[in-house]
């Protein structure tokens, strides 16, 4: 085991040196922001530290290319998500509105929320928000996406099992 980590941080070191600069560049012009990109490059390395093995690649840039790409997806969700919340924010009373500790706490809450439903199938996700956010019964979930009532049904239980697994892993 000690030997395999050792080989992982081997590869990740000659990694980082080989091409940090290179994927710091590549990531600011996606991200057009320094900090952010420095931030994402970080991540993709300590996602690879993060592995058991090492990954012996041939094409080295286009592996971090490609996990930088998801870091990269996930950062503008998060900041899709952030800017739902400001708004939902700045509509509250200043009296009702949480502290900042509450804030950021309900800010992971709802990336964890989000990073949930993103693994549930597109009609399972459809028919969970329906249930949830519109009050929608299971006939009317049914009608809406034009399946069965027994199929709304297994699409908001298996949305729920999600979130109970989902609570329980936190």
């Amino acid at each position: 085991m000690a030997a395999a980590e050792s080989a992982l941080q081997q590869e990740v070191r000659s990694l980082y040196s080989d091409h940090h600069g290179w994927l710091q560049g590549w990531l600011r012009r996606r991200l057009g922001n320094a900090f952010d990109a420095a931030d994402l490059a970080h991540d993709v390395f300590l996602r690879l530290l993060a592995r058991r093995e090492p990954v012996g690649m041939k094409e080295p840039r286009a592996y971090l290319s490609s996990v930088a790409r998801g870091l990269v997806i996930d950062h503008w969700r998060r900041r899709e998500l952030e800017q739902a919340w400001l708004e939902t924010l700045a509509q509250m009373p200043e009296a009702t509105a949480p502290s900042p500790e509450q804030r950021l706490s309900i800010l992971e809450a709802l990336v964890e929320i989000d990073r949930m439903l993103d693994t549930l199938k597109p009609a399972v996700r459809s028919a969970f928000l329906l249930a949830q956010f519109d009050g929608l019964s299971c006939r009317e979930i049914g009608e809406r996406l034009g399946v069965s009532l027994a199929t709304a049904e297994r699409y908001v239980a298996k949305a729920l099992r999600a979130c109970y697994a989902f609570r329980f892993e936190a």
